[in-house]
């Protein structure tokens, strides 16, 4: 069941229609401008941490989670948003600002979120493809998470995941983005170049190619990420795309387009000469 547009649906799924768009810049609005009152006053407004409660609510995350990650009492939590009702108080309206920094610092990361919520599948799908393009085959890493291989892949596909799912993946691709598989003998060795040909005819990039802030990216938002990036270079860093995509061949991302901006500069600075 598709969740309802909002900021959990643009956190999780991606999305980045108008009414996702407003809330999460909302959402960052409020969360910013509590922090930074509570650097300074004696109290708060609780409404804004209220409201990411609600918003980690919606990102599937209970009380009982959100408290943990922020160090402090789930009673505390249940003040905020309901009240004390075996005291018969009212939700909070002011609380202290250690309080508001600890809940506002919670965000629905991958390590917190139950293993049933649904999230976007782009790091768990590029994780495996990596691997794949140095060596390891879609039957070993299988076999590795214990999944089934008619169902790994679901997991290689283009479609959404559990964050347990992903959990498993990311910490298989801890563990091996930087080892070849076993080619001791001539069934590894068959097994590991079918891999690379496999990859290598569906332009699969390999683990080098991605950097730990862009491997998560949902698809719909990489191009956005990338371009921003490529923006802030300044000419040296764009000539070093230039030259690591054309000399060494590297297809990531992110080079390919910091050596795009490259000719586009050169290209702006012979029309202007």
């Amino acid at each position: 069941m598709a969740r309802d547009h909002g900021y959990a649906r643009y956190k999780l799924d991606g999305c980045r229609c108008y009414t996702c768009g407003y809330a999460n810049a909302t959402y960052h609005e409020r969360r910013t401008l509590a922090m930074r009152r509570g650097q300074w006053q004696p109290f708060v407004d609780a409404e804004p941490v209220r409201q990411h409660i609600r918003d980690l609510q919606a990102c599937d995350l209970g009380l009982r989670t959100i408290a943990a990650a922020a160090g402090i009492d789930r009673k505390r939590l249940q003040a905020i948003l309901h009240g004390r009702t075996e005291r018969g108080t009212q939700p909070q309206t002011k609380i202290r600002p250690a309080l508001a920094a600890a809940i506002l610092a919670v965000e629905p990361s991958l390590d917190i979120l139950p293993g049933r919520t649904i999230i976007d599948g782009a790091g768990t799908r590029r994780r495996l493809q990596a691997l794949v393009t140095i060596g390891w085959s879609q039957a070993k890493l299988a076999d590795r998470i214990g999944w089934t291989r008619s169902n790994f892949s679901n997991l290689i596909g283009d479609g959404p995941v559990t964050a347990a799912s992903a959990r498993l993946v990311r910490d298989l691709y801890d563990q091996l983005w930087d080892q070849a598989p076993p080619e001791d003998d001539h069934h590894d060795r068959i097994a590991a170049s079918r891999a690379r040909r496999y990859a290598a005819d569906r332009g699969w990039l390999p683990p080098m190619a991605w950097d730990d802030d862009l491997i998560d990216v949902p698809d719909s938002q990489l191009d956005a990420v990338i371009a921003e990036r490529v923006a802030a270079m300044d000419d040296d860093e764009v000539n070093a795309c230039w030259n690591a995509h054309y000399r060494a061949g590297d297809r990531s991302p992110l080079i390919v387009a910091g050596m795009r901006e490259a000719r586009r500069r050169r290209q702006a600075r012979a029309v202007a000469s």
